[in-house]
C-alpha cells in the first residue's frame, strides 16, 4: 500500500505530540495535564489507524470487485483490524 502525504502528516503530528509529553514529563507538569496530552495523542493515533484501514479497504474492494470475487471477507477482515487496534 502506498501511504499519502496526508497519513504522514497526521502521524508528523502525534510525533510532535509525543514530544511534547516527554518536555512537560521532564518539565514535571501537573499529572491530569500529562494524562489529557496522552489522550489527545491517542486519538490522533486512533484517526490515523482508521484512515490508513479506510483507504486501503477502499482500494482492497476496487480490485476484488474488478476481479469479480465477493467482497465481504475484507470487511469484516478491516473492522477486525480496526477492533484489534482499540
Amino acid at each position: 500500500m502506498k501511504y499519502d502525504e496526508d497519513v504522514k502528516k497526521r502521524l508528523k503530528r502525534v510525533e510532535g505530540q509525543i514530544r511534547g509529553v516527554l518536555r512537560m514529563m521532564e518539565e514535571e507538569q501537573n499529572c491530569k495535564d500529562v494524562v489529557s496530552q496522552l489522550s489527545a495523542v491517542r486519538n490522533a493515533a486512533d484517526k490515523a489507524i482508521a484512515y490508513i484501514v479506510a483507504v486501503n479497504l477502499e482500494q482492497c474492494i476496487v480490485e476484488e470487485k474488478e476481479a469479480g470475487r465477493d467482497t465481504s471477507k475484507m470487511v469484516r477482515q478491516a473492522v477486525e483490524l480496526l477492533v484489534k487496534s482499540r
